[in-house]
């Protein structure tokens, strides 16, 4: 099952929007912008794998955890604790209200870790096959022997 994107736009009446209550001028907030969250969705969904388990979590919460982590030299357990204090944090994932609770676990990471390194493999692998077909190597596919 691919991650499933957040219906965007819908109205709680009992809960404040982030939008609402964060400063938009905050650096988070500018970044969160500025990425290309779609496209960053279609590179994960190229290497992402179904497999049998919990329900995939959001691609823009998975690559903004991921952003944050590395980010902030965050380790999976702290990043945990700040995304649940953190309303700039949880704006930046793609929330649209406040969460007292983290809508996925320490365990997620890995998962997160494991779509990232199959990205940045694929990612090398292509450009090596580029490198090789520019320098006229037709027989090397960008494969290590």
């Amino acid at each position: 099952m691919q991650p499933r994107e957040k219906a965007r736009g819908q109205h709680d009446l009992f809960r404040a929007r982030l939008d609402q209550i964060i400063d938009m001028r905050h650096e988070l907030v500018r970044l969160g912008r500025l990425i290309d969250w779609p496209l960053i969705g279609r590179k994960l969904g190229e290497v992402y794998t179904d497999a049998p388990g919990q329900p995939p979590l959001p691609t823009r919460l998975m690559a903004g955890l991921a952003i944050l982590k590395h980010t902030h030299n965050l380790s999976d357990e702290m990043l945990c604790v700040r995304w649940v204090e953190n309303p700039y944090y949880q704006h930046f994932c793609g929330e649209e209200h406040f969460l007292h609770t983290a809508p996925f676990d320490r365990s997620s990471m890995s998962r997160i870790e494991d779509a990232r390194f199959q990205h940045d493999m694929a990612s090398a692998n292509g450009r090596r096959a580029a490198r090789s077909a520019a320098a006229g190597k037709p027989g090397d596919r960008g494969q290590d022997r």
